[in-house]
């Protein structure tokens, strides 16, 4: 019986002997042995990143080849790699930003908007109203809050 050898075209990128990887119509594809294992569209990073993390731990190539091949950093991958390691597949992808958004209404904003009016500091205001600086300075930024001049 005889072997069959992977068979790649020339516009395949080879990460290792066996696996390769290629772009067309925007979608970036990779091929084991010739045959179709993962794809993504060319711009979504998070899957870019599961998948390079998964290709390198289910042994088929290193951390050198996919930084080598994309151009990107060796830290990073070993970094999402470590992260797939420890969190797996579902807290790969999960949203783990800690900051919060606080939207400010009605009678808040004329409350801090009096504050500004005496010549009130930002985090003066933030301390009265239980809320973040950044949210005053926010509101000031996008036009809701108007900053008096103090007389």
């Amino acid at each position: 019986m005889q072997m069959l050898l992977p068979i790649f075209s020339q516009e395949v990128k080879l990460l290792s002997p066996v696996l390769g990887v290629f772009e067309k119509d925007s979608i970036v594809t990779y091929l084991h042995a010739g045959a179709p294992i993962y794809s993504h569209v060319k711009d979504d990073l998070k899957s870019f990143r599961y998948i390079t993390s998964k290709l390198i731990l289910q042994g088929l190539c290193r951390v050198i080849d996919i930084s080598d091949c994309f151009g990107v950093s060796y830290d990073s991958v070993k970094r999402h790699v470590r992260k797939l390691r420890e969190s797996g597949d579902s807290g790969f992808f999960k949203d783990n930003r800690r900051g919060s958004h606080y939207k400010l209404v009605g009678s808040v904003v004329s409350r801090i908007q009096r504050y500004l009016d005496e010549g009130k500091s930002n985090s003066e205001i933030a301390r009265l109203e239980d809320i973040s600086e950044g949210t005053v300075r926010h509101a000031l930024k996008t036009g809701l809050l108007k900053k008096t001049a103090f007389r």
